[in-house]
């Protein structure tokens, strides 16, 4: 081998090695997952349709862009008993969400227009992605963790209000 083979040689050589070494490194790297933590964007209460008794009161973040009201809580690990997500549209229209790549079971609250609750989705399974429908129109959603609708004993006709 004359000279120049050998430098060449020895050239490519190093650069099979760095370039292993370099894709080694990259692969072994973590992916780094962004936790998404609840923002206080609210207060809501719910009060008895038939009267004004209140049933509860909880910290609300608000869904009111195309984007966040496609995102909700997807991606989340928890949630705090007495938070949740309100979901704001501009009408008022029959409303159907799923729980694609959303990790904790929720109860989906649908709210009409005149701010009274029109119908639920109840322990609605994380991942699952069947489309859960509202009853009749709402112009508001709100998601509360699983099971806490019914501990609450909210029902059809009970008013919300938040500011």
């Amino acid at each position: 081998m004359n000279r120049f083979n050998r430098f060449s040689f020895l050239i490519l050589g190093a650069l099979v090695i760095l370039v292993t070494v370099s894709c080694k490194d990259n692969a072994a790297a973590p992916i780094q997952q962004t936790k998404i933590a609840f923002k206080k964007e609210g207060e809501l209460s719910i009060f008895k349709g038939t009267s004004d008794t209140l049933k509860t009161r909880l910290d609300i973040e608000i869904s009111d862009t195309p984007y966040e009201r496609q995102t909700g809580l997807m991606y989340r690990d928890n949630m705090a008993s007495h938070n949740g997500m309100l979901f704001i549209f501009k009408t008022e229209a029959k409303r159907f969400f799923y729980m694609k790549n959303t990790k904790i079971p929720l109860d989906i609250i649908y709210v009409g227009a005149d701010k009274r609750i029109v119908s639920f989705q109840t322990n609605a399974k994380p991942y699952d992605e069947t489309s859960l429908p509202s009853e009749l129109p709402a112009k508001y959603v709100l998601e509360i963790n699983a099971g806490l609708a019914h501990t609450w004993g909210l029902e059809k006709g009970d008013a919300l209000l938040w500011k």
